[in-house]
């Protein structure tokens, strides 16, 4: 079974504030399975740390007000075409990210509040006909 993997559940740190999101049970369910780690937001050349981002009206924008749709949007097609040629049986991403959040996201008024939605990743793969779950439903 080849499975796709947000980075930050591996351990990386490639979150917007430097660190990761390292998941235990999600590392013990891949024990025996091919991996494909990614972070569309370092494959498009994000920096670490960034500002934090959350979607407002479809569109992705930093804490500072700066629209951020575009780095967004291609860190979204790098991801697509870096993993184009994969048999991928499931992907599993983090929870709650403007680019990986699979069944809610923080509602773009940066106080913490979740809202019903899906990252521009995770809406992306579900339209290829991925299957996504969310790292907490391990």
């Amino acid at each position: 079974m080849k499975v796709l993997v947000s980075a930050c559940i591996m351990g990386v740190n490639c979150k917007y504030n430097g660190k990761n999101n390292e998941n235990i049970a999600a590392m013990n369910f891949l024990k025996d399975k091919e991996v494909i780690s990614i972070c569309p937001e370092v494959l498009a050349g994000m920096k670490i740390p960034r500002s934090c981002a959350e979607i407002v009206d479809g569109r992705v924008v930093d804490e500072n007000g700066n629209d951020v749709s575009l780095e967004y949007d291609k860190a979204v097609a790098v991801a697509l075409s870096k993993i184009q040629n994969e048999e991928i049986d499931l992907v599993i991403l983090q929870s709650r990210s403007p680019t990986c959040g699979v069944n809610q996201i923080y509602d773009g008024s940066f106080t913490g509040k979740l809202i019903p939605g899906m990252g521009l990743f995770a809406k992306a793969l579900k339209q290829r006909g991925y299957n996504v779950i969310d790292v907490e439903e391990i």
